[in-house]
């Protein structure tokens, strides 16, 4: 008895779970959306075209005669066209360069290109350099830089100092070779005449070696640098067409004039 019971309660709530899933009401659909006044509708490219087209605003034909007003451009920001510029929605600003804007850099491009530069030097110190550079600004110097140019010695001797005579530098040669320095004259003339060379170097680290080795052994040699070292100063000018290279070299009282490349003088006087 119990089992039939159960039984016949659970064939009455799946009838009841029956018609209640086909009686059920359907679903509510969601409200309307409603765009606020102040917010602009978005429209395509094609849809702003064909509203065009269906209230008229399409030119008419000009009359005879008479030439066709242009069509008015749709602005980017409002159709979305991004091929043609940003929209103004994105963020980044559209940058148009004003044809003014454009012709000065032409122009200023074009001034550039006809430049020539020279280099007017060498100078021994700072003050010939800036009587050239005034000298230079009347003759048409557009733009000047001073350049300082290291120069190295051609080599190093190691020698030492001229002996009273011929027979005393003899003697001096004498003592050197016993000691075991094989690589010496003795000068036979000149402003160093009866003077000991004792080598020529490459590099002053060699003679340096050198004269630490015959120090050592009680010779008071010295080594000294070949040919004029120091630094000279050079005058890089750049000038246009008109401008007379020589006439600006002895102007400037300059030894040399020689042509050198444009790029990277910029000097913050100018001629003019």
């Amino acid at each position: 008895m119990p089992a039939r019971a159960l039984l016949v309660l659970m064939v009455m709530l799946n009838f009841g779970v029956a018609t209640w899933w086909l009686l059920r009401p359907g679903p509510s659909s969601p409200p309307a959306w409603l765009q606020p006044d102040d917010v602009p509708r978005l429209q395509l490219l094609g849809e702003t075209s064909a509203d065009g087209a269906a209230s008229g605003n399409v030119a008419a034909p000009a009359p005879a005669g008479e030439p066709e007003a242009m069509p008015t451009a749709v602005p980017a920001a409002a159709t979305g066209d991004h091929a043609n510029g940003p929209s103004a929605g994105s963020g980044t600003p559209a940058v148009v360069a004003a044809p003014q804007q454009v012709a000065d850099a032409a122009a200023s491009t074009q001034g550039v290109a006809e430049l020539r530069c020279f280099s007017f030097g060498p100078f021994a110190d700072a003050s010939p350099v800036a009587a050239a550079r005034g000298l230079l600004q009347p003759l048409g110097a557009a733009r000047m830089r001073v350049r300082d140019q290291v120069e190295a010695p051609r080599g190093w001797r190691v020698a030492m100092a001229p002996q009273a005579d011929r027979a005393a530098a003899d003697a001096l040669a004498a003592k050197i070779r016993a000691a075991g320095f094989d690589d010496l004259l003795v000068v036979p003339g000149g402003e160093e005449a009866n003077g000991i060379a004792l080598g020529r170097y490459g590099s002053e680290a060699a003679a340096r070696r050198r004269e630490s080795a015959l120090r050592a052994a009680g010779f008071p040699a010295l080594a000294q640098p070949v040919g004029d070292a120091g630094t000279r100063h050079w005058l890089d000018v750049a000038a246009g067409p008109g401008f007379d290279a020589e006439a600006a070299r002895r102007a400037a009282g300059a030894a040399q004039a020689r042509d050198i490349g444009c790029a990277g003088i910029v000097d913050a006087t100018t001629a003019g």
